[in-house]
């Protein structure tokens, strides 16, 4: 019965997780879903985007320069051309502009 009284409560927490991290989106799929179409699906945008949006690739030593919170300034406030991305919370601002700095 101990055994058993110990056990819900880690199986509950379990399932918790699971579901969370199920609804949860990661920073890849952010990129996929918000900034994909115009920075390119490895950070490079296609060259019609990058003429007409002046949008560099994340490889481009002035990309390459900025701290993770400008970026997410960035993100958040609209850079250039670059209008601010509705509908993320500040913890996915982060994942995102992480996912971003990773690509090569």
């Amino acid at each position: 019965m101990t055994k058993t009284m110990r056990s819900i409560p880690m199986l509950a927490a379990a399932i918790l997780m699971a579901c969370t991290m199920s609804f949860a989106q990661t920073g890849e799929a952010l990129y996929k879903t918000k900034c994909q179409s115009c920075h390119g699906a490895t950070g490079t945008p296609n060259p019609g985007i990058a003429k007409l949006l002046g949008v560099k690739p994340v490889s481009d030593p002035d990309i390459r320069k900025l701290s993770p919170e400008q970026m997410e300034a960035a993100v958040k406030n609209g850079k250039g051309k670059m209008k601010p991305v509705a509908g993320l919370t500040d913890a996915q601002v982060k994942e995102v502009v992480a996912y971003y700095r990773s690509l090569k």
